[in-house]
């Protein structure tokens, strides 16, 4: 998060104008097309600090370097290498023309998708942006923007980068199509609690859409926002007029939705495609007695995939998690991986999809596999083809961190048991913003479970974790728990989501395992801990008896 306290006033004050268009400014002052923008800009840098000074005096609270493409991919392009140079003397050029006003570093895209979604590296689009960056922070920048992301795993590569080089304010912004999602499916929620998690300070949406759109967008990310939300529509929808795209939204009826958007939740409101100083004055004036609507304090716990987000409210269904892709139970599975192939662990993907996983359990801990390989292979594969967000579980710390980072979405990390390295384990959880399960044995007891929780969960505050984001799962003897472990179990359910505001988790897997009709003992103890509260279970969602327990309850 940031060191730089400034704009978090600022923003508790009221809404903060950012500026609008610069490509198209650019076109109006004599940039021919096909060349590079930012190399225009510094050969006609009078031009581009007319530009700034322009917002500035529209009343923009915050005006974006002419970086947009200042990246190693984009201005290769034009057989151009100097990378830090250029977004340092950019971002200088913005600083001396801003007039006092914040300077935001700006970060547009590669123009490629980053895997799983295409052929980038991951780290690779990590050590780009990092390039990038390095030279804004040389050139003074106040904050960062990360915007115009269409694909969410770019997006996160640029959020890492920035947050490995620096702790300045950082605003990611994506893109969404006409139908609400970006080009590879991510809907305006998944990328919030995704990008909230990782330690952006704003997140929000710009260009596609025209500002009426944008105003449904932030309204359906304002319950979950932790953060300020921020918009930045173009003036309206883009109309072909003959070989041209234009933007006939004039400066009016802009301005007009500047109330309209601060209302659903927008803290920080510019323009994108099309606007000029004139929508930006207008949009000023609209807002000038608006007051900002603030992020909640505490939302419901959220985790996401690259496809959408499951939101555990309290009084909400009962979170079924699939726990069939297990490397050590599956040994179909386990050659499969050591053969570098992962056609089982999608097809069981889509199996529990299909019988009612909301989520999905992760293993890859098994003799002769690679475990850091394994999972990674796992979730590269499971989140370009599926929606259920992970439970990842890995017996190492070193393997959690490489699942973790490469993961497309919000996670749950489910931690070993007990007090012993559990620091650690948290630290990383929380650097990659997944949400932690903290197991404790039901054997121990009621009490000292109660005072396990209670340890572990500060360790976990101070991580950074609010007690809503925290599961705590109770573990049973199998196949067969004692009574004294089934009574502790729901006592600390029921303690947990009623008490603590935690969400709770029990793993029925291995419960009448090789019994007798051990189904039947798993829906029965299935059914006393959906009476207890319990927020989530791992189960084989393929056992009808369960699956069909869970719904009666629900019912009931």
């Amino acid at each position: 998060m940031n060191g730089d306290k400034r704009i978090d006033r600022l923003l508790r004050k009221r809404v903060l104008i950012l500026d609008g268009a610069m490509g198209t400014e650019l076109q109006k002052r004599g940039m021919p097309a096909g060349v590079c923008p930012e190399a225009w800009c510094l050969a006609n840098s009078a031009a581009a600090a007319q530009i700034h000074s322009a917002y500035r005096e529209a009343g923009a609270d915050c005006v974006y370097t002419a970086t947009f493409g200042a990246n190693r991919v984009k201005l290769g392009l034009y057989g151009l290498t100097n990378v830090r140079e250029t977004n340092r003397a950019l971002a200088e050029l913005a600083g001396r023309a801003a007039g006092g006003g914040l300077v935001a570093g700006d970060i547009g895209p590669t123009g490629r998708f980053v895997e799983p979604f295409g052929d980038l590296a991951f780290e690779e689009a990590v050590e780009i942006f990092k390039e990038q960056a390095q030279g804004l922070i040389e050139g003074g920048v106040d904050l960062f923007v990360i915007e115009t992301m269409m694909d969410i795993q770019e997006a996160r590569a640029a959020l890492i980068a920035v947050r490995e080089v620096s702790d300045l304010f950082t605003l990611v912004t994506m893109t969404y199509e006409k139908h609400g999602r970006t080009l590879n499916g991510t809907d305006p929620v998944a990328a919030l609690v995704t990008l909230q998690s990782l330690g952006a300070d704003a997140v929000g949406c710009n260009c596609s859409t025209g500002p009426e759109q944008m105003i449904e967008m932030i309204a359906k990310m304002k319950p979950h926002a932790r953060v300020p939300l921020a918009a930045k529509p173009n003036a309206g929808l883009p109309k072909l007029v003959g070989e041209a795209t234009v933007f006939d939204m004039d400066a009016a009826a802009f301005g007009a939705c500047g109330g309209p958007l601060a209302a659903a939740g927008a803290n920080l409101i510019g323009g994108c495609c099309g606007t000029t100083p004139g929508h930006i004055r207008a949009l000023r004036e609209s807002l000038a007695a608006a007051r900002p609507l603030a992020p909640a304090r505490r939302t419901a716990a959220a985790v996401s995939s690259a496809r959408g987000a499951v939101v555990m409210e309290r009084g909400k269904p009962l979170v079924v998690v699939g726990g069939r892709i297990d490397a050590a139970g599956d040994e179909t599975l386990k050659a499969e991986l050591a053969a570098g192939e992962t056609a089982a662990a999608r097809r069981a993907a889509r199996e529990q999809e299909k019988e009612g996983a909301a989520f999905l359990l992760v293993k890859a801990a098994a003799p002769g596999l690679d475990e850091k390989d394994a999972l990674k292979a796992i979730i590269g594969a499971l989140s370009a083809t599926t929606r259920p967000p992970l439970l990842i579980e890995a017996g190492r710390v070193e393997a959690l961190a490489k699942a973790l980072r490469a993961y497309p979405g919000r996670a749950l990390a489910r931690l070993p048991a007990g007090q012993e390295s559990l620091e650690a384990w948290l630290s990383v959880a929380a650097g990659y913003g997944a949400a932690p399960v903290l197991r404790f044995p039901a054997e121990a007891g009621e009490a000292a479970c109660r005072a396990a929780v209670r340890e572990a969960l500060g360790e976990a505050r101070r991580c950074g974790y609010a007690r809503e984001d925290i599961v705590v799962e109770i573990e049973m003897a199998a196949p067969m728990p004692q009574p004294g472990e089934l009574v502790t179990a729901l006592a600390i359910v029921a303690w947990c989501e009623g008490r603590l505001g935690c969400r709770t988790l029990l793993d029925l897997t291995g419960v009448g395992k090789g019994l007798p009709e051990g189904k039947w003992l798993q829906a029965s103890v299935l059914a006393a801990a959906q009476a207890a509260g319990v927020k989530l279970v791992v189960a084989d969602t393929s056992v009808a008896e369960v699956m069909n327990i869970r719904a009666a309850g629900e019912l009931i």
